[in-house]
């Protein structure tokens, strides 16, 4: 006799079809921000061999990359620059000058394209001699005189036309001094997207070589970016930034932290994002080329397990591949 069965799971899976009406997570190019790394010149590509399809591009190409991104549907484009060495300092000081590689491209790109958001990095590794996100006195990141710099780049990213301000840097206080920067100079529209639970990753290799970082880095960053064994800590840090003025929050990285931004997200509501930082996207595109792993297939894949962790939206150097294969 044959056994009756109410509940069979695979009658939704039968067809195409079926898994499209109750699938329940879905990613669109809407979900999107597309880091891109700025370089002096004009018509200029240089390849990254760590990122493989990743490039450096002059303003001119960036601003190119920023019109096919909006017409993809993707909303936002962060920018990070590859300055020159000759530029870098103790004091950061090319970090606020209003014609610095990312400003110039802000402009460029509200020109061209007003409808894109355009999304900078506040942090001051991009223009420091020793490669560290705050001002280094002594062998020491010190804190306040950071957010001090910090508070001065943040100003001239916003003066540039910047919406969407990303302060990568991880030194305490620095939402709070931003908000109130901002408002007292009357960028009170500029968005703030913290990067509030930002790990000592051994994840960021190949973006630091993207900005040009990782050979002046002196030290290690564990003193001000999170210790990997920790999550209540990053819960408490998310708090602190949205108490002082940060309008979205992001977990970086993202794959290997999927428990954080669903805590982030079920504990306080906010706009939640995840980075899927430069070492995923490598080792992703490593496999794919060694024909191990399919790259569409697990590319999808990997944004997928972001929405179903709760994150709004990821910054992913898969962004205008994703949006093409989205959009057929």
């Amino acid at each position: 006799m044959t056994q009756t069965i109410a509940t069979r799971f695979r009658r939704l899976k039968r067809t195409a079809a079926l898994r499209a009406m109750v699938q329940e997570n879905t990613v669109t190019p809407a979900d999107l921000i597309w880091p891109v790394f700025v370089t002096n010149g004009t018509q200029t590509r240089t390849a990254i061999p760590s990122m493989p399809g990743v490039e450096r591009m002059s303003v001119d190409l960036v601003v190119a990359a920023a019109k096919e991104a909006h017409g993809l549907g993707i909303p936002a484009i962060c920018l990070f620059p590859y300055t020159d060495p000759a530029l870098k300092t103790q004091g950061c000081e090319e970090a606020w000058n209003p014609d610095n590689l990312s400003n110039r491209a802000t402009s460029a790109i509200k020109d061209a394209v007003p409808e894109i958001a355009v999304m900078t990095d506040v942090a001051l590794d991009p223009y420091n001699i020793n490669g560290h996100d705050g001002i280094v006195r002594d062998g020491v990141i010190v804190n306040d005189e950071s957010v001090e710099a910090l508070v001065k780049m943040a100003l001239a990213q916003a003066a540039a036309g910047a919406d969407i301000l990303g302060p990568s840097d991880m030194m305490d206080g620095r939402i709070g001094a931003m908000r109130a920067a901002l408002e007292g100079e009357g960028h009170k529209d500029t968005a703030i997207l913290s990067y509030a639970a930002k790990y000592a990753s051994a994840f960021y290799g190949p973006f630091r070589d993207a900005v040009g970082a990782s050979g002046a880095l002196v030290g290690d960053k564990k003193t001000y970016q999170m210790n990997p064994g920790n999550a209540d800590e990053a819960l408490r840090l998310v708090a602190r930034d949205l108490e002082e003025g940060a309008d979205m929050v992001m977990v970086k990285p993202g794959m290997p932290y999927l428990d954080i931004c669903r805590a982030v997200k079920d504990g306080f509501g906010a706009p939640t994002f995840a980075y899927q930082v430069s070492g995923e996207y490598a080792m992703l595109m490593a496999a794919g080329a060694q024909g191990w792993l399919d790259e569409d297939a697990v590319m999808m894949e990997s944004l997928i397990a972001f929405k179903r962790a709760g994150c709004d939206g990821v910054l992913t150097y898969f962004a205008p591949r994703v949006a093409r294969l989205l959009n057929g």
